[in-house]
């Protein structure tokens, strides 16, 4: 397991009620590395905070490990199964605005 990875999965792990669920999967491609997290859907709320601001933190705090050991990582969080948006309208049309916000830090 990387270093990247192994941050990311202990802070979770740290911050989350069901630590066993946190799964974090690592991609690396020309565009950097790709950290995908899965979380038990009870823990949604403590990973992305008020407006969104944990996440937010989680992201620049992995965007210094990543300038440490020089390459671009970037954070991408599932939706778990049965999250509260699962129930409303269609999670996956998403608007390209939207997109691109969910790409940047």
């Amino acid at each position: 397991m990387n270093k990247d990875q192994e941050f990311l999965e202990s802070l979770i792990k740290s911050l989350v009620d069901n630590p066993d669920d946190v799964k974090v999967s690592r991609i690396v491609d020309e565009m950097g590395v790709l950290l995908t997290l899965d979380v038990n859907s009870l823990d949604m709320g403590k990973i992305i905070g008020r407006q969104g601001n944990t996440a937010k933190a989680i992201r620049t705090l992995l965007r210094v490990v990543g300038m440490k050991n020089n390459a671009r990582v970037n954070l991408k969080i599932n939706e778990p199964v049965g999250g509260l948006r699962s129930n409303g309208p269609s999670t996956t049309a998403r608007s390209v605005d939207q997109a691109i916000k969910d790409l940047e830090f």
